[in-house]
């Protein structure tokens, strides 16, 4: 028997996207999957797409909600699956992703978390980079070496019921909160397969709050009982003012050639 994988989709006023994540979701040819959407309340024909694959999801609901990490939090209070994932209403999964996923995990038992490898695309779906993705784990994530996709990241529900849920207090970086606290109970692996695609367009969190992510993680270090002398501290002093001007081309080249 196969292990049950749970998928959880947040979405807020994604209907150009949604669709195209539902699909990548459920043309997975993986088996037990369960999928379930949780919508903030979108006006702007979301539930119309949503409605249209109902008969396909585990559980679905639009409602108002205090955002994606509210959102996230509800829909793994539902999931029943032995395996997690989260995937973004405006990021889509490549084919064999969920299969490949588990397949490592089922293999490499003292794994929690498995991670891959994601592409950058436009609005369009076409490829204008690779995410850095990278081996982590504990301590270098303190440091900030995070180079986890979150869109190809796989994790244990056991490991979810005891480090989670995810801070409702973060808007951010509850995922870097998140592969902190599995850090410190289990190993992070990454395994470079391509599952995943990151949608980088005007309206995204990492293009229009990417200010907001360092003082959470900030947070995380202090939690952890880090010092104000970090290299934690130092990049999120140093990349504000580097990215305050500089194209999204450029941010894209430096953090697949610096790696940082």
């Amino acid at each position: 028997m196969n292990p049950l994988v749970s998928v959880v989709t947040p979405s807020y006023n994604q209907a150009r996207f949604l669709e195209e994540t539902i699909q990548s979701v459920l043309s997975q040819e993986y088996q037990p999957l369960e999928y379930i959407i949780v919508d903030g309340g979108s006006s702007d024909g979301s539930l119309e797409i949503i409605q249209r694959y109902a008969h396909r999801l585990s559980w679905w609901v639009s409602e108002a909600d205090r955002g994606q990490t509210e959102a996230i939090n509800k829909g793994f209070a539902r999931a029943r699956g032995e395996i997690f994932a989260w995937l973004n209403s405006d990021d889509t999964y490549l084919p064999g992703a969920v299969a490949e996923a588990v397949e490592y995990l089922e293999s490499h038992p003292q794994a929690g978390m498995v991670y891959g490898d994601a592409n950058l695309v436009d609005e369009q779906g076409r490829i204008v980079g690779k995410f850095p993705a990278a081996q982590t784990d504990y301590r270098r994530l303190r440091r900030g070496y995070v180079h986890i996709p979150q869109q190809a990241a796989f994790f244990r529900a056991q490991l979810w019921r005891q480090v989670g849920p995810l801070d409702p207090t973060f808007y951010f970086a509850m995922d870097y909160d998140l592969w902190v606290r599995l850090a410190k109970v289990s190993q992070l692996h990454y395994y470079p397969r391509p599952w995943a695609n990151f949608r980088l367009h005007g309206g995204g969190k990492s293009v229009v709050a990417d200010d907001r992510c360092w003082p959470e993680m900030l947070r995380v270090h202090q939690r952890e009982g880090g010092g104000w002398i970090s290299w934690l501290y130092l990049k999120a002093r140093l990349r504000p003012l580097l990215y305050a001007w500089m194209p999204l081309s450029w941010r894209i080249w430096l953090r697949q050639h610096l790696r940082y």
